[in-house]
């Protein structure tokens, strides 16, 4: 019930109600894991892999995923045969892959379940008619839970919603959840339409209509943050983020394309002389629009977090900015250069320079979720969680553009590094390499997110996670922020353009 409820988008609406119910389910859960119902003395794959997976997200202890290896055979092979129907047994096994999605470092079992799942789950989809369970587990299998938007499967769910569902289903309105969900969606569509045109006034005044010379994604980064963070209140967190985002792919294509190293010197030391009037005497007119609008925009954020905090944060903001600034200075110096530097040089810079921590910081202090100093240091760089959800994102994101971007000579990317240091290994040895770093990174991520000795509440860490997730989405395919015509093209009409028919 309650993953229907979440899986629908209007958990909001039922928050008391969700813990209670997981309360009770915690108060019955074993090192053996759960079974369906109360009266149950025997544990059963598919309520402990939901279980695992819902309680895991909700930050209960004692969750173990050992619980999983009592559903072994004596090969230490997952064995399904206990289960009595074929759909009971497709669907303990969807649930079993998606629990393993949310796997923490050296989780053997769950490595494990999440092989096994995957073959049985793809073999199952070439074998049978479409339906709403095969229609789920392709959602699923396509998105997984690291570039997954609520939003996004909020509005999939709802069509297949409540067709051959599972066996409590028959104690609830389906019919009246449903209704809920679209209410729920359609409202918040009309939220986007208006913010929609804030963001949107905010690109034309600023003048980067007129700049043909950069990219335009205010439209795609609104849609990225409406598609997570759906909570009408959160306005000021969902505007912040698109503009912080379009100012971080302005500046991008400036220091990696346009601007010559002597402008982006001048750029570069007019930022750090903040709120000197004259910084931008010597600066060309096209950077004084921009950086115009970057100091305009940045003290606009700090005084909505000023009115959600009660104190000042420009300080954060500053620092952040400087740093960001620095290495892209430095990268744009590699590129002047011809130099080529180590992978470890060029990961650590490039966690800075991906842009994550601007694009994080300021939305998250603008919402009304309180960011002591205490809190906001496990969560801002140069914090473990930071560093993480950065260098996820710099390492996915240069598997979808090192091709593009050597071909405009920026020769600098982590495979281009990680192969000068390793000439023994092929393109493809390293692209692999690179992608298994990012997925144990992920389970690293998860760890830092849901760690029950964590002194920093789950809720306080989810928006800086998901806007991880959310970046992190827009390159499943391809680099869709380049590329935006695609994919992301479709995202924005399904998710922020058209409202779901009632």
């Amino acid at each position: 019930m309650v993953d229907s409820i979440e899986r629908l988008g209007i958990d909001r609406h039922f928050k008391m109600e969700i813990k209670s119910a997981l309360d009770y389910v915690h108060s019955y859960w074993s090192e053996k894991g759960i079974g369906c119902g109360r009266e149950s003395g025997v544990t059963d794959l598919n309520s402990t892999a939901l279980g695992l997976r819902i309680l895991r997200l909700h930050g209960y202890p004692n969750v173990s995923s050992s619980v999983l290896e009592q559903f072994k055979d004596d090969k230490g092979q997952f064995a399904t045969s206990s289960i009595q129907t074929d759909e009971g047994e497709i669907r303990a096994v969807f649930n079993l892959f998606r629990a393993s999605l949310v796997a923490f470092p050296i989780e053997k079992v769950m490595e494990e379940a999440q092989i096994f799942s995957t073959m049985y789950l793809k073999e199952y989809l070439e074998k049978i008619p479409v339906s709403s369970l095969s229609r789920q587990i392709e959602y699923v299998m396509e998105y997984g839970w690291h570039t997954n938007l609520p939003r996004l499967e909020a509005r999939h769910y709802m069509d297949v919603f409540g067709y051959n569902e599972m066996p409590w289903m028959a104690y609830v309105s389906t019919d009246k959840l449903l209704e809920l969900a679209k209410l729920e969606f359609n409202i918040f569509h009309s939220i986007q339409q208006r913010e929609l045109k804030h963001i949107s006034r905010w690109w034309k005044d600023s003048g980067f209509s007129q700049m043909n010379f950069v990219r335009h994604r205010h439209v795609e980064y609104y849609t990225l943050a409406s598609c997570f963070a759906t909570d009408p209140q959160h306005s000021a967190f969902r505007i912040s983020f698109a503009k912080m985002c379009h100012l971080i792919t302005v500046l991008d294509d400036i220091y990696d394309t346009f601007g010559t190293m002597e402008e982006l010197k001048l750029f570069t030391a007019a930022v750090k002389r903040w709120p000197d009037p004259s910084a931008t005497d010597s600066l060309p007119e096209y950077m004084k629009r921009v950086y115009t609008v970057v100091y305009e925009t940045v003290n606009e954020m700090a005084q909505v977090a000023k009115k959600s905090q009660g104190r000042d944060t420009i300080n954060y903001a500053r620092q952040a900015w400087e740093a960001y600034l620095d290495s892209y200075m430095k990268e744009a110096e590699w590129i002047s250069s011809g130099c080529l530097p180590t992978f470890e040089e060029y990961y650590e810079n490039g966690k800075i320079s991906f842009g994550y921590r601007i694009s994080m910081l300021q939305p998250i202090l603008a919402m009304d979720i309180p960011f002591p100093h205490h809190i906001l240091q496990e969560i801002d760089y140069p914090s473990r969680f930071s560093s993480l959800a950065a260098g996820i994102l710099r390492l996915k994101g240069d598997t979808r553009c090192y091709k593009a971007d050597s071909a405009r000579g920026e020769e600098a990317s982590c495979i281009s590094c990680y192969l000068k240091e390793n000439p023994g290994l092929t393109e493809e040895d390293v692209v692999n390499h690179i992608h298994a770093m990012v997925n144990y990174l992920m389970k690293e991520l998860n760890w830092e997110l849901l760690r029950p000795d964590s002194n920093v509440p789950i809720s306080s860490k989810k928006h800086a996670f998901d806007i991880c997730r959310a970046v992190h989405h827009g390159y499943i395919y391809r680099d869709g922020y380049s590329v935006s015509t695609n994919e992301i093209k479709d995202l924005i009409m399904i998710t922020v353009l058209e409202p779901v028919p009632l």
